[in-house]
C-alpha cells in the first residue's frame, strides 16, 4: 500500500481495478472514498460498462467528498473513436471541513497512483462537471 501526503494509504484494490478499468475496459467509472476509521482511500462504487456519466453524477453524495475516475468515449471531428480518462475531485460545499481537508491533502498523491488519467476536474457543485464541461476538456 502507498501513503500518501496526509498519512492516508490507498488500498491495493483501487489500482488494481483503475488497472481494470484503464486496460480491459471493465469499467465505465469508479468511486472512491477515504474511510476514516482505517485511514485508507478505498472503493465506493464500480460503474458498470453500459453506465453513463449521469450514473457517475448519481452516484456521487450530495454531502460528501468523494474521488472519481470516468472513461469517456468520444469521437473526434476526424471521425476517430477516442478515449480519455477524467479524475473528478467531488468536494461539495455541504460536507463536513474537516473531510474537505482530508480529501484535499491527500488527492496529489492518490491521483499519481493512478497512472494514466489524462484529465483533471474540481468540482464543488454539480455544475462545475457538467457532460459539456467533460466533452469540452476532452477535445
Amino acid at each position: 500500500m502507498a501513503n500518501s501526503a496526509s498519512g492516508m494509504a490507498v488500498n491495493d484494490e483501487c489500482k488494481r481495478k483503475f488497472l481494470e478499468l484503464k486496460s480491459k475496459r471493465s469499467y465505465r467509472f469508479i468511486v472512491f472514498k477515504i474511510e476514516e476509521k482505517i485511514q485508507q482511500v478505498v472503493i465506493d462504487k464500480l460503474g458498470d460498462t453500459n453506465d453513463s456519466y449521469d450514473d457517475l453524477i448519481a452516484s456521487l453524495p450530495a454531502n460528501e467528498c468523494r474521488y472519481a475516475v470516468y472513461d469517456f468515449d468520444f469521437t473526434t471531428n476526424e471521425n476517430c473513436q477516442k478515449s480519455k480518462i477524467f479524475f473528478i475531485s467531488w468536494s461539495p460545499d455541504s460536507s463536513r471541513v474537516r473531510s474537505k481537508m482530508l480529501y484535499a491533502s491527500s488527492k496529489d498523491r492518490f491521483r499519481r497512483e493512478l497512472d494514466g488519467v489524462q484529465v483533471e476536474l474540481q468540482a464543488t457543485d454539480p455544475s462545475e462537471m457538467s457532460f459539456d464541461i467533460v466533452k469540452g476538456r476532452a477535445y
